[in-house]
């Protein structure tokens, strides 16, 4: 299993935002230039994490987006989830309304679960205030209840 680009951009993205963002709203065009990504892609990221309450935008010539929470209260296994959807790393251990013939034996099946668990504890563990702590920035102020 491996995560896709919409999570390894969208969380790029979202840290840009905590990164670049002290002076007001973040313009995805600014944002694709830093990061090598398209602007296009970025608009569909930014979409469905505005949609989740992570982000908010601002329209007009000092327009842009910003983040809508705390840095604290973003790790990145809720990115991870928003645009990914629920990760397991096997078909039978995701609720995915197919059995496995194999479910009431399987000596396997646990481990893979245990493993799934310990990648989301892993992607729970980390906020955003932790990846700005270690770009060695200090978070930003003042930016609409987000510190």
């Amino acid at each position: 299993m491996k995560l896709t680009t919409r999570s390894r951009y969208g969380t790029r993205m979202i840290l840009d935002m905590a990164l670049h963002g002290q002076d007001g709203p973040v313009r995805i065009k600014d944002i694709a230039e830093r990061q090598g990504v398209s602007v296009k892609y970025l608009e569909k990221l930014v979409r469905e994490l505005k949609q989740a309450g992570f982000v908010r935008s601002r329209r007009g010539p000092r327009g842009g987006h910003e983040l809508a929470m705390p840095l604290e209260a973003v790790t990145v296994g809720d990115i991870v989830r928003t645009l990914e959807g629920e990760l397991s790393l096997v078909e039978c251990d995701a609720d995915s309304g197919r059995t496995c013939p194999r479910l009431a034996d399987c000596l396997t099946r646990e481990v893979w679960a245990e493993a799934s668990r310990a990648m989301h504890k892993a992607l729970d563990a980390i906020s955003l205030a932790d990846l700005v702590a270690r770009a060695g920035t200090p978070p930003r102020k003042g930016n609409g209840g987000c510190s």
